[in-house]
């Protein structure tokens, strides 16, 4: 692995990479925090009409200029259309009064359209220039060299730079504009700084991940992180994590790829950019779906483990109303499935809640300590309803139904105070004491 630091040849796709992609997600955390994920997806295709444009001059008019002049004029071609593309989508939002994803559809679709209609006529004239216009199109990262590390950790170590100086007004524009001009933050300039950033990450990403993918390593990344904290600070480290560890693996995975499955005969090869993408892109799924606390699977468990709850102490007042009940007529009273059922009952009767007697079940007197405190809640909340918030008695039921189970042992203090501990609920049924619990 350490030859893709060091290596003459893999050191510059690396390094050029890993840079790259570490301001673009740094950027990106911004632009995702301010719901404009869109806006980056807009600005890099709007860009490829200026890729043309800016070869078209160089094939023009300095012909013999190499490779050099030639990224320059790319560069310079791409900021002025992704430009030209912010202002015609704030013209469009205040002056046209469209919406804004409309504006963003718009501008993207025109502007990419006419970026491939120019790329056609470009290979008619300078088919040799064509070439290269097309490589901006999904990346190519092999041909880079020591210029672009330099390029590329320059405009990573401005972004950080600048996110580092303005953390304080940056966190309140993102919580709220209206909020950070109260206190004197100079939006519209941090805005401004933002967008010259994010064009310049957008034109500088097109050498390695390309025109189409760019607005995936600014979103991808800051997707990711969101799912581990709370925290801008940390959100930012891990963005710019995720955005690096996405650029080492998928070059790594594009040139290890590249070598296993060619052949003598057949000439195989993975593109950087677009593997980068799905290396980030899979960060972003995975922690979408297993990120503790706020990944889809540990949300589903808590729903799932919720649901259970509910159920057994549904179980418990059945019973506790009803002295015995048989699995049928559990079944029948209560909307779950039948091994969900059973094993809900193995497990409140393995801690000591039920008994079962010729196929009757039946509380024991810890069961009937906990079905009375599912009760108490329950009759507690009717009796708040009823007298402080003007409820009719017989409308209360339902709302207690599921009050009942997420009532806080504090909460219940708190309700047995205010209501000075009542004795009967609004339909006169006694309250379950707190000496029975």
């Amino acid at each position: 692995m350490i030859n893709y630091f060091v290596d003459p040849i893999l050191r510059a796709p690396a390094w050029g990479c890993m840079l790259m992609c570490l301001s673009a997600s740094l950027i990106g955390v911004t632009v995702f925090l301010r719901k404009k994920s869109l806006l980056a997806e807009s600005l890099s295709h709007a860009s490829y009409p200026g890729v043309v444009a800016g070869v078209f001059v160089l094939a023009a008019f300095f012909p013999d200029q190499g490779e050099e002049w030639a990224f320059l004029a790319v560069l310079l071609g791409a900021f002025f259309a992704s430009l030209f593309a912010l202002k015609s989508i704030e013209w469009l939002e205040k002056k046209g009064k469209v919406f804004a994803d409309t504006a963003l559809c718009f501008v993207l679709s025109v502007f990419f359209g006419v970026g491939i209609a120019a790329a056609s006529a470009l290979q008619g004239s300078y088919p040799a220039w064509f070439k290269q216009v097309q490589m901006l199109l999904f990346g190519q990262a092999a041909t880079m060299t020591d210029v672009h590390i330099a390029m590329y950790g320059s405009l990573a170590g401005l972004v950080a730079l600048f996110l580092l100086c303005i953390y304080r007004p940056l966190q309140a524009l993102l919580f709220d504009s209206a909020y950070a001009k109260s206190l004197g933050v100079r939006v519209k300039w941090i805005e401004k700084i933002i967008f010259v950033f994010l064009l310049l990450s957008i034109i500088v990403g097109m050498r390695s991940v390309g025109v189409i993918l760019m607005s995936g390593m600014l979103i991808a990344p800051a997707v990711a992180a969101r799912q581990y904290t709370n925290r801008l600070s940390m959100m930012f480290v891990l963005s710019g994590l995720f955005g690096v560890a996405s650029a080492f693996l998928g070059y790594v995975l594009s040139v290890e790829g590249s070598l296993r499955w060619s052949t003598p005969e057949l000439k195989f090869s993975l593109p950087t950019g677009p593997l980068i993408v799905l290396v980030s892109a899979s960060w972003a799924l995975f922690s979408l779906c297993f990120a503790p606390g706020r990944g889809i699977v540990f949300r589903l468990a808590r729903i799932f483990s919720f649901r259970l709850r509910c159920l057994q102490e549904n179980v418990l007042k059945s019973l506790w109303k009803k002295k015995t009940a048989s699995f049928q007529q559990l079944n029948g009273s209560h909307q779950a499935f039948s091994f969900v059922l059973r094993w809900v009952l193995w497990r409140m009767a393995a801690h000591g809640w039920l008994a079962r007697n010729k196929g009757e079940y039946e509380l024991t007197g810890d069961g009937y300590q906990k079905a009375a405190a599912v009760v108490r809640l329950h009759r507690l909340w009717e009796v708040y309803l009823t007298h402080y918030l003007g409820k009719e008695p017989q409308s209360v039921h339902r709302n207690a139904e599921e009050m009942e189970h997420i009532l806080t042992p504090d909460l219940e203090r708190r309700l047995t105070e205010l209501l000075a501990n009542p004795q009967k609920d609004p339909h006169h049924q006694p309250i379950p004491g707190r000496n029975l619990l």
